[in-house]
């Protein structure tokens, strides 16, 4: 905090010499260029305080949230959900990200986390683990807290759309469905970490282990993002499809191959290849069309 106070009280002082030595510079005087750097110093406190009152709204109401939620309205959510997702892990998880980017909505990103940290993520951890899926509780938030980060530009709210339409000089609902189908096409990242918490690095103790896992996961994203745009080099055909979804899969979640294989999970990263052959087989198809085109 001390620090804090430190750094307001540099800025001043910069704001303050910044415009004495402007006002020397116009031949203007001392008093001219103090009056102009106390001036701009009390408009940018009146500024950030007017931007501070939805701040610290939506604090509040995260505040009663919370207060809900420890007084049992939690433990009927959880209730519902499990209700609903019928002991189907991507049902449940769907079901999370509708309510994450529900309860998001016009929240900022402090009190986005604060909400889905006490109200969603108990819900994946405490449901899945009663069906029998061990599901971290660092994936379970980062899960949630990507939903209700996403819900900052989903209309009709849309903070962070209001703000992009104002420096695009556009509607803000246009561009806030425009920004929702951008980052709605990186989902399937949130749910590859409680699929596959190694891409966390969950219980990932050596560093050539993390960097291959990491590796191999930009690999997946990239096909996954050539599939949900429909461009690779050049746009891309039906039959490329079923290559960019199975090389993503592999290369995202090996040990549900290896599983479903009977390969002992010792070895699944040898699967690794076979995404990248997956890969290789499209980009040589696209470089083809593209030397007939």
């Amino acid at each position: 905090m001390r620090a804090a106070y430190k750094a307001i009280i540099l800025i001043f002082i910069v704001i303050l010499y910044q415009e004495i030595r402007q006002s020397f510079k116009e031949n203007s005087g001392f008093a001219a260029g103090l009056k102009n750097g106390v001036k701009i110093i009390f408009d940018g406190l009146a500024k950030g305080s007017r931007n501070m009152i939805s701040v610290a709204l939506a604090c509040a109401a995260a505040g009663i949230i919370v207060g809900i939620v420890n007084m049992g309205i939690g433990g009927m959510i959880s209730d519902v959900v499990e209700y609903l997702s019928r002991g189907n892990l991507f049902l449940l998880l769907f079901i999370t990200a509708m309510a994450s980017l529900l309860i998001g909505m016009g929240l900022p990103t402090t009190a986005t986390y604060i909400v889905m940290a006490s109200l969603t993520a108990p819900i994946i951890v405490n449901v899945g683990g009663s069906y029998g899926y061990v599901i971290p509780i660092m994936a379970a938030h980062l899960f949630c807290f990507y939903f209700g980060i996403l819900a900052d530009d989903t209309p009709p709210v849309g903070l962070a759309a209001y703000a992009a339409s104002a420096i695009a000089e556009s509607k803000p609902i246009p561009t806030g469905i425009q920004g929702f189908l951008y980052d709605i096409r990186t989902s399937v990242i949130a749910f590859m970490f409680v699929i596959n918490p190694e891409l966390i690095l969950h219980n990932i103790n050596s560093w050539p282990q993390a960097l291959l896992i990491f590796g191999m996961a930009l690999v997946g994203m990239s096909c996954f993002e050539c599939f949900a745009q429909g461009w690779f080099l050049i746009r891309i055909k039906w039959y490329e499809i079923p290559l960019l979804l199975s090389a993503a899969f592999v290369l995202f979640h090996p040990g549900a191959i290896a599983t479903y294989l009977n390969i002992d999970q010792a070895f699944k990263y040898y699967l690794f290849p076979i995404g990248l052959v997956l890969f290789g087989i499209t980009f040589a198809l696209q470089k083809w069309r593209m030397a007939k085109i």
